[in-house]
């Protein structure tokens, strides 16, 4: 009887199952923000998010990913609409949109040079991260992510490539497709059910399409998570230091928007520049012949985005150690934040690294020659030794240099970094070495 009395005489919490009432705006925003908080989420992640002072332009890449990527589904949706992914008719159906759909011509011009723009942007965002340490702890993850992304924007590419099904779109389909077949055991049955057929036909123009649809949506979710990741974890910066106090950071919103918006009008320019005045600069002729599986061109080559491991395929004799040669290339960037293990991030104090960033550079441009040269004499050789280097970067320069250089005398944060750039003490090794 006593035990019941004490239990009864219990107080419990009230459970509250309703959790409106949070929300700091009012009217029906806060009412709606109340039950759904995707404005108080986006003020906290993208107005007040604070972001280290010393973010330069070449953090703007971000942004202008994003809208690329938004205007290369837009323009991919108005073309998909008078598409017709039939091998009798897709070739006729892209003309039927640059001739006769209003603005057809506009929207497919966009389309096609935004994917080239879209690799040049990726790769500034990627050549950047290299020289300044972003791959390095605690950003590991997000690093992979983008590794993620850059394969499937590849996939994605090639596979639009293949759309238009000129000669070249057929061709580059057969090629690359027919690179499965080195698989073991298992290629040929690999091919085949890419194909839907014994050769690239209807059946896989098919199948491209449709797959060039959903990896495009598939990007558009690897992106979220490699957005979350970054406000996990925050940016990286020039001076390779993390922020420590109120002094090293400001509001995402104005400080970092305001460059966003000026680095976006800016890229944009130049790409409706090229879109206007020069639309086919960076696409081949031969896409504009109707595909013929009956005549070869005399010299296959992809999109130009691809020429660099084109290169590094063709350099290796054996057709199977070429293709793991071409996906390694690629895949020993997700490596990179193990094999690099020197405690500085940015190559602005590490002198060797630096060189050994620009040497990585000149070889990504020397392999683009090549790539879009004929795998003969001395383009073979020269290909050859670019690839040999390109692995060694990785695997021989990296931990190496960890190993062996001495870094340059530090700030000991992002404020004294800027306090350093103004008084032009990262202008010389000289005036770094007063220091010590």
């Amino acid at each position: 009887m006593s035990d019941d009395t004490s239990k009864s005489k219990e107080s419990f919490e009230p459970v509250h199952t309703n959790k409106t009432g949070g929300s700091p705006f009012t009217g029906v925003v806060g009412w709606i923000d109340d039950r759904l908080p995707i404005i108080r989420m986006f003020k906290h992640e993208y107005l007040d998010f604070q972001v280290p002072r010393s973010l330069s332009y070449f953090w703007s890449f971000g942004g202008i990913l994003t809208i690329c990527l938004i205007l290369l589904i837009i323009t991919g949706l108005s073309l998909g609409m008078h598409y017709k992914p039939d091998a009798k008719y897709a070739f006729e159906s892209v003309e039927k949109i640059m001739r006769d759909v209003n603005f057809g011509w506009l929207i497919r011009y966009a389309h096609m040079n935004l994917s080239s723009f879209f690799f040049i942007a990726v790769y500034l965002h990627i050549f950047r991260s290299l020289y300044y340490g972003s791959y390095k702890n605690p950003r590991e993850l997000m690093w992979l992510i983008g590794i993620v992304i850059f394969f499937l924007m590849m996939a994605t590419a090639f596979l639009g490539y293949t759309l238009p099904w000129g000669q070249m779109s057929y061709w580059g389909a057969t090629v690359i497709t027919n690179l499965f077949s080195a698989i073991p055991l298992v290629g040929e049955s690999v091919v085949t059910w890419l194909w839907g057929d014994y050769a690239v036909g209807d059946a896989a123009l098919n199948r491209f399409y449709v797959l060039h649809w959903l990896i495009a949506f598939l990007i558009v979710g690897v992106v979220a998570f490699h957005v979350i990741a970054l406000h996990i974890v925050g940016s990286n910066n020039p001076s390779g230091i993390e922020p420590k106090d109120t002094r090293d950071t400001v509001s995402f919103s104005p400080f970092t928007t305001s460059k966003d918006l000026v680095a976006m009008l800016v890229f944009l320019l130049i790409f409706v520049a090229v879109m206007m005045y020069a639309p086919n600069y960076m696409g081949h002729p031969d896409n504009y012949i109707p595909a013929n599986p009956m005549v070869t061109p005399a010299h296959i080559v992809p999109e130009w985005y691809f020429l660099p491991f084109y290169a590094i395929l063709r350099s290796v004799p054996d057709k199977l150690m070429g293709v793991v040669a071409m996906v390694s290339s690629i895949a020993a960037l997700g490596l990179l934040p193990w094999l690099d293990f020197s405690k500085v991030k940015s190559s602005v104090f590490r002198p060797i690294w630096k060189q050994c960033i620009f040497l990585f550079v000149l070889d990504f441009f020397v392999l683009m020659y090549i790539g879009g040269a004929p795998a003969e004499g001395i383009y073979l050789i020269i290909g050859r030794i670019g690839t040999a280097f390109w692995f060694a970067f990785f695997f021989i320069l990296a931990p190496l240099v960890s190993l062996i250089e001495k870094p340059l005398p530090m700030p000991q944060s992002i404020h004294e970094f800027e306090e350093w750039k103004k008084q032009g003490k990262l202008k010389t090794i000289k005036l770094f070495n007063k220091n010590k």
